[in-house]
């Protein structure tokens, strides 16, 4: 399968700039249950109150987090073919879809195909079928999980990343290539648009370069990206047949340079960041599920700054719940580090702080700035000035000619301008 490009990707797709939303965490769902899962009243149905907030803010779709049945936090699922009970079930689903579907908006889900639960019916089969208590043809999950034993004759699993309780598939299996590529195709039928495959680093390419290809000979117009840290970016969406990975290198780089104020490293991954572009469209971000909040990092003055690079440079950006608004959150490495950054949301857009205003309104015209120039999308980058703490540069469309001229300092207050080939200052913080 050939990479697709800018011109081939689908419209909403080039076009798209994504809301990146974790679902459990926005609806206020238990997270660490202790007894049954339970629905309490705000499921996916509460998302559709905030569609036109999103149509606002000028995102053209959602990005979503794990929905499916899940012990916890999601990425630990229990049953990939059902949305998770907390978040309403799988009417809730159907419901958010319409009226997403009613308002243009497309709909990316998360999926987490390298591990799952330890407590996946498919994990405790693949013990008994080791033990020998279950014969292969009697085990419906057969092939799904690997399971062995030790030296002396204990049960043994793979696990992700020293976690106990997410145990990977058999990436080797043509039952996990069969059982993933079912999975993407049936929610696909149901009314998602694309998929953002976590932990896609941890799974081997020639797995991914199986499956895909049956779900886009089924869903031509869908998008795929894989959760993509560091490594080989253009090499590994070659061999996997992804359209896209995440571009955590331009995430970090955007961050730091405005952190130490060194504009040499930001420009250093630009450069990397257009030769990316030669080969596919990254998928690009400030914030997100798994990082502490921007503003947090480095001030609401100089992520500003940070919002008008990811507005200005080629990718197709998300913006994290919550970061349109100035929200704060530290990632902390302990049992619930991760709750600071995926609060809960409000019942509806009225009940949000005015604080958080000023940030909301960049975002709208940052945002609307790019929707007006579209050719953005693969734009590469040329440098005009390059201090520590100043930095100019040209967003060139590849027609060679049209371009914005984007003035980034940081020498005194953070600042800003953002103008057109011909001079005009579209847009000064």
């Amino acid at each position: 399968m050939t990479t697709r490009n800018a011109k081939t990707l689908p419209d909403w797709v080039r076009y798209g700039v994504f809301w990146h939303v974790y679902p459990l965490g926005f609806c206020g769902a238990d997270i660490r249950p202790q007894g049954r899962r339970e629905f309490h009243g705000r499921g996916l149905d509460s998302i559709i109150e905030w569609l036109p907030y999103m149509r606002d803010l000028g995102a053209s779709g959602l990005l979503l987090g794990p929905i499916f049945e899940s012990a916890s936090h999601g990425y630990d699922t229990l049953d990939h073919m059902h949305v998770d009970v907390r978040l309403g079930g799988d009417a809730a689903f159907d419901r958010l879809i319409a009226a997403c579907r009613d308002m243009g908006f497309s709909v990316v889900l998360d999926g987490v195909f390298n591990h799952v639960s330890r407590r996946h019916p498919a994990v405790q089969a693949a013990l008994d079928e080791a033990s020998g208590t279950l014969a292969p043809q009697e085990n419906p999950w057969h092939g799904l999980v690997k399971a062995g034993t030790d030296g002396e004759g204990a049960p043994t699993l793979d696990v992700f990343e020293g976690h106990g309780d997410l145990v990977d598939l058999d990436h080797t299996s043509d039952a996990t290539v069969a059982y993933v590529a079912n999975v993407m195709n049936h929610w696909l039928d149901r009314g998602a648009s694309g998929w953002r495959l976590d932990a896609a680093y941890a799974v081997p390419a020639p797995f991914w370069a199986r499956t895909l290809p049956q779900v886009m000979s089924a869903h031509p117009y869908s998008w795929v990206f894989g959760e993509v840290i560091h490594g080989d970016y253009p090499r590994i969406v070659a061999d996997s047949t992804m359209d896209s990975v995440t571009q955590y290198e331009l995430w970090k780089s955007i961050r730091h340079a405005l952190q130490s104020d060194n504009f040499f490293e930001l420009d250093w991954n630009l450069t990397r960041h257009n030769a990316f572009l030669d080969t596919f469209i990254p998928q690009t971000f400030i914030g997100n599920h798994d990082v502490t909040r921007i503003v947090s990092e480095i001030g609401a003055g100089r992520a500003a700054l940070a919002l008008a690079v990811l507005m200005t440079v080629g990718g197709v950006p998300s913006i994290y719940y919550g970061d349109e608004q100035g929200y704060v959150g530290v990632k902390e490495d302990r049992l619930g580090g991760d709750d600071d950054i995926r609060p809960k949301f409000p019942d509806t857009p009225e009940q949000l702080s005015r604080l958080g205003e000023p940030m909301y309104r960049l975002h709208q015209a940052l945002i609307a700035l790019r929707r007006r120039n579209p050719w953005l999308l693969d734009a590469r980058v040329e440098k005009d000035v390059l201090e520590n703490r100043r930095f100019v540069y040209r967003s060139v469309a590849a027609d060679g000619h049209t371009h914005l001229r984007v003035e980034l300092s940081v020498e005194r207050e953070p600042a800003f301008s953002i103008s057109d080939a011909g001079g005009t200052v579209l847009y000064r913080y």
